[in-house]
């Protein structure tokens, strides 16, 4: 599928509070986007203005070209799907995927089914019924089998445990191989899923502080472990982000990509190069100032 989505200048204020701050970006390929931020960081706001629930205060945002915002022939290239309440859901699990099918152009109904099967989801229960984890997978279902060129996943997957979120991940891996799209998945569960994306968005307070390819990102980080005052003077030009002792055992992570030479010069002095997670470097890019 060819779709673009642009983001241009975006600002978004709630009253006197800036939740959005001048975003700009493109998705431009059939990827997964793993968007990541703290609480309060802006995620769901944007992913919103993306699902065109509102309009942003300032700029726009562009999909193939055109506004989404009230736009029938482009709203209906996006899902978005989030945790929600459904204690008032009367509706049992079948009826609700024949309600979604009516609305999605490229829904597959059989892919639905199958994944009711695999995840063992109920269909003719009503959805208020269910546990938490089976109204997730529900929703999970929902996204997946919409086919959408855009399709949007907002913690949808909270309340699964850990062997039905396994699942998942196979199922949107396997789908994405078979019928490429954009994936957007807002997640905290950053250390359990960052294997799952492409490219990375990083939110901090509203501004959007990274986008980039996944194996790059994760490459400008390193840990440096051995002697505390080697490592120390190793690294005192280095931008650090973190630092453990334990006795006269030192290890230090920095941020930047250490060149050959650097590599070369490390090893020679006994110390011990190690990965940085994207967890370990999302933490330390938006910690709170002291």
């Amino acid at each position: 599928m060819n779709i673009q989505v642009e983001v241009q200048n975006v600002s978004l204020q709630y009253k006197n509070f800036p939740a959005l701050k001048n975003i700009s970006f493109t998705l431009a390929e059939s990827k997964i986007y793993g968007l990541i931020g703290r609480n309060g960081a802006g995620k769901t706001s944007l992913l919103s203005l993306l699902a065109s629930f509102r309009e942003p205060t300032s700029g726009k945002i562009l999909i193939n070209g055109e506004e989404p915002f009230e736009n029938p022939s482009v709203m209906e290239q996006v899902c978005f799907i989030y945790e929600k309440d459904y204690k008032d859901e009367s509706e049992d699990v079948s009826t609700l995927l024949e309600t979604a099918e009516r609305y999605r152009s490229h829904y597959d109904k059989d892919y639905a089914h199958k994944l009711m099967q695999r995840f063992k989801l109920p269909m003719n229960k009503p959805l208020k019924s269910l546990s938490r984890g089976m109204q997730s997978v529900f929703n999970v279902v929902t996204g997946l089998a919409s086919r959408c060129p855009i399709t949007i996943l907002d913690e949808a997957y909270l309340g699964m445990d850990a062997p039905t979120r396994e699942i998942f991940y196979q199922e949107l891996l396997a789908d994405q191989e078979s019928h490429p799209r954009i994936f957007i998945l807002s997640t905290h569960l950053v250390s359990e899923m960052d294997y799952l994306f492409d490219e990375v968005l990083i939110l901090d307070r509203g501004s959007l502080i990274l986008q980039e390819n996944y194996e790059d990102f994760i490459s400008r980080g390193s840990s440096l472990t051995g002697p505390a005052e080697v490592v120390d003077e190793f690294v005192h030009s280095l931008q650090k982000l973190n630092e453990q002792r334990l006795g006269n055992t030192k290890s230090v992570m920095i941020y930047g990509t250490l060149s050959e030479g650097q590599q070369r010069a490390a090893q020679a002095k006994g110390l011990q190069i190690g990965p940085v997670s994207l967890q370990e470097l999302f933490i330390h890019l938006t910690k709170e100032e002291e």
